[in-house]
Parts: C-alpha cells; sequence; structure tokens
C-alpha cells in the first residue's frame, strides 16, 4: 500500500510523492526567496516541488506527468535552475546539519564511509590458472632435460 502525505486542505488529487504539511515546513525556508524586483512570482514553490518529486519517484517523464500540477516546462525550469544554482545541494546540507544538531552530533560530520561495488573475478581467476599451469609444467620440463 502507498503511503499518503498528510495535507490539512488540498487543493487537488493527493499522490504517495506529494509534500506532507510537516515536509513543506521544514523545505520552505530553505528554498530562495523572491527577487523583489521584475514580475513578481506567480507560481506556487509546494506545486514545483511536488511535481519534481512526482517525476524523480516515478521515474517518468516531464512531460507525462498528471496534468493537476503545474506545467511541465515550469517544473523542469526549476529543477534545472536549482541544480544549476547549487541549491539542491544546499538544500541537502542545511537539512543534514539540521538532523545531525537534533541527533546531539556535531553539526559537520568527520568520518567518511566509502562502498565500492565487487569487481567479477572469475575471468581473471581462469586465466591466472592456466599461466600458473603452464609456467609449472614448463619449470617442471626444464628441470627433467
Amino acid at each position: 500500500m502507498s503511503r499518503l502525505p498528510e495535507i490539512a486542505n488540498p487543493l487537488r488529487k493527493i499522490y504517495p510523492s506529494d509534500l506532507s504539511d510537516r515536509e513543506w515546513e521544514l523545505l520552505e525556508p530553505l528554498l530562495p526567496k523572491a527577487k523583489g524586483f521584475g514580475h513578481p512570482r506567480d507560481v506556487d514553490l509546494r506545486g514545483i516541488l511536488n511535481g519534481i518529486f512526482y517525476v524523480q519517484r516515478t521515474g517518468g517523464q516531464w512531460e507525462m506527468r498528471p496534468h493537476d500540477l503545474p506545467p511541465y516546462t515550469t517544473v523542469y525550469g526549476y529543477f534545472q535552475k536549482w541544480q544549476r544554482k547549487g541549491i539542491w545541494q544546499s538544500i541537502h546540507d542545511r537539512i543534514r546539519c539540521q538532523l545531525r544538531k537534533e541527533l546531539g552530533r556535531d553539526e559537520q560530520s568527520t568520518v567518511a564511509i566509502a562502498d565500492s561495488q565487487s569487481v567479477k573475478t572469475t575471468e581473471k581467476r581462469d586465466l591466472s590458472m592456466v599461466l600458473m599451469a603452464a609456467k609449472r609444467s614448463k619449470g617442471v620440463s626444464d628441470i627433467s632435460s
């Protein structure tokens, strides 16, 4: 069963990828503020995030998301701009620091864990066994001559 987020007064159908009210409270202050000049921002940033998270969670195409979310060109435009300006990384870093502080840890981690994938060695092992066998047989024939 999919989990639907808790949203007090939904204005449209709720998707499992939507931000809950609690998640929105955490993310809203971390998003860029309107410039204060030029054309005023007329998009709902929560709707933008819901559109981005829908595509990311479902693995679908930007053009194929539901029509009750903001237009895909707007959603994708914000996604690209925030990626280019490093806003996603900034949000990630700030949330990580908040969480570490709540857990009573240092805000900056001092330990890193690197994980690597296993490398198949069966082919290499077979080749090395053949080479070792060839060396041994050559060595034996050299001694017996």
